[in-house]
């Protein structure tokens, strides 16, 4: 069967989106038996509307032979992939070998990979791409293969509410893909492969029918049905999504009637009654977190650079670094975070600890973040080198596992940002994808909870489709394009428009008066006294007192004695309202407010000060206090000016004449009651003033509570957390026990290892000594203490100190050293006092891991070896002797004492005629002439009597009884014991002598 190919076109497709569903494939190992089943599994008389797109792992440098095996069992047209093919419904396309495949308007698009590539995730880029392109209309299978690839492929179909099956793990030898996928949570269906086709054709009929197209998109404008689900979900969850938006809600509920094919949505309410387990399948539909380890990279860069420039800023050393993460999901997003915060503080040099609560309603994803274990595909969105420093891979090579050192900065809970506190004292809140979800007006009321939540100069991270909106005057922008705000403060939790800001517990000014109250002393930082007078210099300078808005007073100037007293009670700070004498106070505290509430400069002149008995009319002037010196202050500060009046006008006089002797001008009643009416007004500004000061202690008690409840659902968390970590301390404590036993095991082959591995020592004859780094002393076998005057208690000391029985070496520290500074083995022969030899070994000890712990010194005993090499050596010198006399042109002889010829040359030979067989049986003397024997025997006496013999010269007799004139040296043979045993000769043939025949 000849391969289909569609031909590649460069024309653009008419229309730039499918409008018939893509199902796209993932199998590996096993994956030709699971799509032979699923394709047998469709009906031969019925065209699916719908386009199948293969992604198996294939090897790269094979052919690939599916597509001729998929046709056998589907009368679909199957094509391998070309690089830009338009997709048709009824068609099935098959990713060639080598390649990574994405799909994007309608076409299909190959990438080719580097052959390097350790990891490729096939499927996974597939998913994605197919998600993010068909949305609704995409739908993923998961079929056999081993490993995690598929998984988070799943994810983002199911965000964009496509659909998701995989085949039921115990019907497969390989399982570990679909698995991995159904573990997700997410899978709709769980199917052998040849009963999926039968499910996938009823979905897409449901789904992109007339339903989908007439009465789904009707129905579920039902306000009274959708409020139903509403109720179904808040009565079995706890949670309401009833402030989330329409279209979200809308796509999700459509998605599950399609699932179930239910066409009418009062059908589905009826369903969900009848069906708990759906309500909860509905819930985590909802809930779907497409999330991963650093999405969107250049916004964590941007997080990054801000981190370091803000978020340590004016941060103590050891202080904690507080973070809150809603809407964690399964926990990529928190994790990344603590890594980011890791890495700054190892740039900077920091130490803070860092703690991150990271919330979500869902349980399942709550659980799943505790654990830490996140499949292969992570490799995608996190570098080799954090991937090796922030994880730890798991055996079966399939799945990373968090480092602890980063779990423990986490703190995971189940949360609801809508209806519970929330967390306080933050210093970053990550809220990324959340609130896309969520309607305008649920928005409105989530960014001032955030305000509220952070600290001053706190960071707000989210995400990309995401804004602070209408509150640029709660949050200033540091980067607009990643998304990423600065905390502005505002203490006084003004409306803003229509909505009324969460006013945190405590206000910025109550903070900095109880701090004073607590310490009775102001922050030294400030110069007050200087801050006084430079504003009394810039007026007058009578009598005044600096105060906060409480009336708190912080500098007093001039003789304030005439306007103030003590107050009656405890002594604390003092305060300008208590301490005020009558006449003044309810002035004073009326205009006070005044000044603070407006931030302008307050007068109210002519009161009627009682002082001493008399009354003092006293012009009353508050400036609010505007300097450079006060940025350090979140309170502001207020000048109280004092100034006696310096002239009293004739109305002036005449009121105060009709006050205090009111009994002797009974006719002047008018100005009497104009007095009244004037306290009595002043009575009414107080009282009104008291009762705004109640309503701000009021929402201040309230914020109080709210901060509390913020605290106890903190502490739930935290115990949550713990009731966690104890389970997981239980089963950390069975695998404890189980590794015990293991250990244990382990320790008894290790001590028997050791006894064998000492007999084998001890079994070889080879003394052994270890020593350290440092040239202390290890281990050694008994047979080492022959050789060096080792006790046991010498363990552990220096190698040095020890005396050796070795002769004439003494380098045994220097030779080690060396070899541990050059890695060289050295090899010594070396002879001990007992005259025993060894050959001496020195060499690094290296451990399994190839690291240098030492050195190792073994001794061989050569004694027996050391004695043949001196006879070898003997037996040389003798043959060299022999060489010597063979090959010498001299006759050489030997003769014993009693004259016996018993050793006869080749020179002799040549020189004599005799051979060496004839000569052996001669003696000296038959060599002699006659004439000279006496002679010639008296030398030979003299030599043995150890006299030294010059060379001499004297005649020899030939074979051929000729006599021949030679030069004669004579030496004498001495054995060991000094005795002579023989006389050797060298002769030689005196060039000048003439032969004579000896007469017979």
């Amino acid at each position: 069967m000849t391969r289909k190919k569609v031909p590649t076109t460069t024309a653009a497709p008419q229309a730039t989106h499918s409008r018939f569903p893509i199902v796209g494939i993932g199998a590996s190992a096993g994956g030709l038996a699971a799509f032979e089943a699923f394709f047998s599994g469709i009906p031969r008389n019925t065209k699916p509307g719908m386009a199948f797109v293969l992604v198996q792992h294939l090897a790269p440098d094979h052919k690939s032979l599916l597509t001729e095996i998929i046709q056998r069992y589907t009368p679909m047209p199957v094509f391998e992939v070309e690089d830009g093919v338009i997709v048709q419904p009824n068609c099935i396309y098959i990713i060639p070998p080598n390649c990574d495949m994405a799909f994007q308007n309608g076409r299909l698009h190959l990438l080719n990979i580097s052959t390097t590539d350790s990891q490729r995730l096939p499927i996974d880029f597939f998913f994605r791409s197919l998600a993010q392109d068909q949305h609704e209309r995409a739908i993923g299978i998961v079929l056999s293969g081993a490993g995690s690839d598929g998984s988070q492929g799943v994810r983002l179909i199911k965000s964009e509410c496509g659909m998701v099956m995989a085949q039921s793990p115990e019907s497969i030898e390989f399982d570990s893909m679909p698995s991995s996928a159904i573990a997700t949570g997410l899978v709709d269906y769980v199917l052998p492969a040849a009963e999926m086709p039968v499910k996938l054709i009823d979905y897409v009929n449901h789904a992109f029918g007339k339903l989908s197209r007439l009465g789904a998109s009707l129905t579920l404008r039902n306000q009274t049905s959708m409020k139903k689900i509403f109720i179904l979900l808040r009565n079995q969850t706890g949670h309401d999504f009833s402030q989330y938006k329409p279209n979200t809600i809308n796509r999700r509920i459509e998605r599950r009637m399609a699932v179930h094919q239910i066409e009418a949505i009062d059908d589905y309410i009826k369903y969900l009654q009848q069906t708990p387990i759906e309500v909860e399948a509905l819930f985590l539909d909802m809930l779907i977190g497409v999330t991963n380890f650093f999405r969107d990279p250049a916004a964590f860069l941007a997080l990054t650079e801000q981190v370091n420039a803000k978020l340590f800023i004016n941060k103590l050393l050891g202080a904690v670094i507080r973070v809150w993460v809603p809407g964690c999901s399964t926990g990529e997003e928190a994790y990344s975070i603590a890594i980011l915060l890791v890495e700054a503080m190892e740039a900077q040099k920091l130490s803070y600890t860092v703690q991150i609560f990271a919330t979500d309603i869902n349980r399942r994803a709550i659980v799943a973040a505790r654990t830490g274990l996140y499949p292969e595909s992570i490799s995608d969105d996190i570098s080799p080198e954090r991937l090796a420093r922030f994880f730890t891979a798991e055996p079966d090579g399939n799945s990373y596992r968090i480092h602890k050192g980063i779990r423990d900065m986490m703190v995971f809970s189940e949360h609801d940002l809508i209806k519970d506190p929330p967390f306080s004292k933050l210093d970053l809140i990550s809220c990324r994808n959340l609130m896309i979800y969520l309607d305008a007006a649920l928005q409105k009321k989530i960014i001032p909870l955030f305000h509220y939540s952070l600290n001053q100069g706190g960071l707000l991270f989210l995400g990309t489709s995401e804004s602070v909106g209408e509150y640029d005057d709660l949050f200033s922008a540091l980067d607009r394009k990643s998304k990423l705000y600065l905390r502005k403060e505002n203490i006084y939790g003004r409306p803003h428009g229509s909505q009324r800001l969460f006013i945190p517990p405590m206000t910025a000014i109550n903070a900095a008066v109880r701090q004073n109250i607590t310490q009775n002393a102001f922050p030294a930082k400030l110069p007050l006294r200087e801050l006084t007078e430079q504003m009394l210099l810039q007026h007058f300078a009578p009598c005044a007192a600096l105060v906060n808005s409480k009336g708190d007073i912080f500098y007093l100037h001039g003789r304030t004695g005439m306007y103030l007293e003590p107050a009656e009670g405890e002594v604390g700070i003092n305060n300008i309202l208590k301490m005020s004498r009558a006449g003044l106070r309810s002035r004073l505290t009326i205009t006070l407010h005044k000044a603070a509430t407006t931030g302008e400069i307050m007068h109210d002149n002519a009161l009627r000060v009682k002082t001493n008995g008399h009354f003092t009319l006293v012009n009353l002037s508050i400036r609010p206090v505007t300097s450079k010196l006060t940025g350090t202050l979140e309170s502001p500060l207020y000048l109280v000016i004092f100034e006696e009046t310096p002239g009293i006008n004739p109305e002036q006089m005449q009121l105060a004449l009709a006050d205090n002797n009111a009994s002797r001008i009974p006719d002047d009643n008018l100005h009497l009651i104009a007095e009244l009416r004037r306290e009595l007004q002043a009575k009414e500004d107080y009282l009104l003033s008291t009762h705004v000061e109640l309503e701000s202690s009021n929402e201040e008690l309230k914020s109080a509570n709210e901060e509390m409840q913020s605290v106890n659902e903190e502490l739930q968390s935290t115990n949550e957390e713990l009731e966690t970590s104890k389970e997981e301390l239980q089963s950390v404590n069975e695998e404890l026990s189980t590794v015990n036993n293991e250990l244990q095991a382990k320790v008894d082959i290790a001590a028997q290892l050791s006894s064998d591995m000492n007999n084998l020592l001890d079994g070889s004859g080879i003394a052994t000594l270890f020593v350290d780094n440092n040239l202390r002393i290890l281990r050694f076998n008994p047979l080492v203490t022959q050789i060096i005057n080792l006790l046991q208690r010498d363990t552990n000391r220096p190698v040095n100190h020890i005396v050796s029985n070795l002769v004439n070496y003494d380098r045994l520290g220097e030779d080690i050293n060396s070899v541990l500074k050059t890695l060289i083995p050295i090899e010594n022969r070396v002879q001990a006092r007992d005259d025993k030899w060894y050959t001496m070994r020195i060499q690094p000890y290296r451990t399994l891991d190839n690291t240098i712990e030492g050195a190792v010194i073994t001794f061989v005993d050569i004694t027996g070896t050391k004695r043949i090499e001196d006879e070898l050596e003997k037996a040389n010198r003798l043959f060299r002797l022999a060489v010597v006399v063979r090959d010498a042109y001299d006759a050489i002889t030997v003769q014993d004492l009693s004259g016996r010829i018993i050793a006869w040359n080749p020179g002799a030979v040549r020189m004599y005629g005799w051979s060496e067989d004839e000569a052996l049986l001669m003696n000296v003397s038959d060599r002699i002439p006659e004439a000279l024997r006496k002679k010639e025997l008296a030398k030979m006496i003299n030599l043995g009597k150890g006299k030294i013999m010059k060379p001499y010269r004297t005649q020899r007799l030939t074979k051929k009884e000729t006599a021949v004139e030679v030069w004669i040296m004579a030496t004498a043979l001495i054995n060991e014991t000094g005795q002579m045993y023989a006389v050797a000769t060298t002769e030689r043939v005196n060039e000048a002598q003439t032969y004579q025949r000896l007469p017979t």
